[in-house]
């Protein structure tokens, strides 16, 4: 799951980790609001470049 450190919502994040199984992960991007990791390459990037790692990491080829 991903998250701005200044989202507004950013608890919802935080309950929803929580209660999912694993394997899980909660990448809060510094700065980021939650309309800013829709278009901002400063915050989407990282994003992205976690996702990436995520799904490469758990999804069976």
């Amino acid at each position: 799951m991903i998250v701005g450190s200044g989202s507004d919502t950013a608890y919802f994040s935080r309950e929803a980790i929580e209660k999912a199984r694993e394997p899980k992960e909660l990448f809060v991007v510094d700065g980021a609001t939650h309309v800013s990791l829709y278009d901002q390459d400063a915050h989407v990037t990282p994003a992205v470049t976690r996702l990436t790692d995520f799904f490469g990491k758990h999804l069976a080829a």
